[in-house]
This record gives structure tokens, sequence and C-alpha cells, in this order.
């Protein structure tokens, strides 16, 4: 097998993603769309992959997983499982945000906004000069609340279409998929070595590699119900 091995996947969005990278092309990639079986499908999906690349889990040298925003649980599943399967191989392990890869798999060269389905009519949002340039974000906000001057890419602006314009929506993935997903990590870690790339991480200023860490912009729906008050007599 090639000496470089990328896994990559996705539990942000409904898109329950992965995908192999060798450091010059997507090996293979599967994805199934069901925002209710992220824990169910995620191992499966990335079985297959390494079976369509005729490839072992051994033969991971990097697990990246997409470190959200998204909602609580689904993101959870992701980080987990990429936390486990690297300490298990021995590997690095990164997040990159969903955002990030949705917008590198646009492929576009002039500014525009990201948008991904945050619940409780809200969206998750960054800003990009390019595929590869975030600007601003991630955010979440209601959906009328986004910048009404540049076009929208992602599910979340989809849903939305009535409130933020038709027009503005752009005819590209809706979804972060794991390819792209894969493709962008792969491209931040050539021509450097693993130890340097490893301690850009962890000083929290690499541009697009972070700590495989859930960003969540907000708390979790469901919390610990506060101490019971005391009843005076």
């Amino acid at each position: 097998m090639t000496t470089v091995l990328v896994l990559a996947f996705d539990t942000a969005t409904p898109a329950v993603t992965a995908a192999l990278h060798d450091g010059e092309r997507v090996l293979a990639e599967s994805t199934t769309v069901d925002a209710r079986r992220h824990g169910e499908l995620l191992v499966p999906t990335i079985e297959r992959v390494l079976a369509e690349a005729g490839a072992a889990l051994a033969d991971v040298t990097t697990v990246v997983a997409g470190s959200g925003p998204g909602p609580y649980t689904g993101l959870r599943v992701g980080l987990v499982t990429a936390q486990a399967l690297a300490a298990s191989l021995g590997v690095p392990v990164y997040g990159v945000c969903t955002l990030d890869a949705l917008a590198y798999g646009t492929g576009l060269s002039e500014p525009f906004l990201v948008a991904t389905d945050a619940r409780r009519k809200e969206v998750f949002w960054g800003r990009y000069a390019d595929a590869r340039t975030r600007l601003s974000g991630p955010a979440v906000d209601k959906p009328q609340d986004l910048p009404a001057d540049l076009p929208l890419a992602g599910a979340g602006a989809r849903m939305y279409a009535e409130v933020v314009g038709a027009a503005r929506l752009l005819d590209v993935p809706e979804f972060p998929f794991a390819g792209a997903l894969a493709a962008l990590a792969a491209e931040q870690l050539a021509g450097s070595g693993a130890a340097d790339v490893a301690e850009v991480v962890a000083s929290g200023t690499h541009p697009v590699l972070s700590a495989p860490r859930p960003v969540y912009l907000r708390r979790p729906d469901a919390q610990e119900p506060a101490a019971p008050k005391k009843v005076s007599r």
C-alpha cells in the first residue's frame, strides 16, 4: 500500500460520509444521508471504503474527522470514533471544520457563504473568500440574519430558500462529502513533516487542521436537571 493513507469522515450533518485519500487522489468514498443513524452507519461506511480501496485499517496513516459545528449527538459519533481509531492504530488524528470541507467541495474561486442546518430554525454558517479561505465563522444565526450580499452553498441555505432568496443558491454539493474533507486534509499535510504539522495543530495556529474536538456553538438540548429548590416551611 501507499505510505500515505488518510481516512476521513464526517457526521456533523445528515450525511454520514467517509473516504480514503492516498495523498494524490480519493481512492474510495461512501455517503448515506440519514440524520438519525450516525452511530449505526459510520463504522460500516468506513469498512466499505476500506474494502473498495483494497486497504486494511492498519494501512491508515492519518485519521481526520469533521469537527462541526453540528448537532450534539451526531457530531460526537464521528469525533469519538476518530479518536478511538487513531489511538488503536497509533496514528495522528485531526479535526477539520465541517463548513471548511463543504466550502472546499464547491471548488469556487470567488466569495460566498456556506450554511448547514442548525435546527431550531437556525443555520451554522461561515463566510469564504474562495473554496480554501474562511474569512469569518463558524457562527449560528437565523437565516434571515445572514449577510445578504453573497451567494450561498449548503443544505442549510437551501432549506430556507424562501428566506434567503432562491436566486442566491449555488449549484454545488449540499453536504460536506468526505472526499472533499480528505482532499483538503491531504493538501494541508503534503510537504510537511508529521511532527511539524502536529506541533502547529497543538499550538492552535493551523489554518485548517485542529485537535479533534467538537464545535457546538451552543449548549445541547438535553441538560442535567438543576438541583431541586428547598421548600420552606
